[in-house]
């Protein structure tokens, strides 16, 4: 098995159940608290490669920090890229990465198709 790494923030619920999916697998994952440890603008677009999604696709509109910045589902892909390096509260979470693969715990269930 490749090295399985979780970008995970330990107050959300569906991050904690996600590692523990992985956990349960007999995985012990590489936790990466992307809160402390922020992403740079290269690593999230290599995660949203991996993911195969746009960034808006990627992007926790909900928080007060994308309305703040006048973000809209038609922001141009780098204005968000650059707007989850530096907040990267807004980057949905949490993702996990493995094989050059990744996925997003939503539900976390769906962590298990890249394990």
């Amino acid at each position: 098995m490749s090295e399985v790494t979780i970008w995970h923030n330990p107050r959300c619920s569906k991050s904690r159940q996600t590692l523990a999916l992985v956990e349960a697998q007999g995985i012990t994952p590489t936790v990466r608290r992307y809160l402390d440890d922020v992403p740079s603008e290269a690593e999230i677009r290599a995660a949203l490669a991996a993911l195969g999604l746009r960034p808006i696709e990627a992007i926790r509109s909900g928080e007060a920090e994308f309305s703040a910045r006048s973000l809209s589902k038609d922001s141009a892909d780098e204005v968000l890229i650059r707007a989850m390096a530096e907040v990267p509260k807004l980057i949905e979470r949490p993702i996990v990465f493995a094989g050059g693969k990744a996925r997003l715990g939503r539900p976390p269930e769906q962590v298990l198709e890249i394990l």
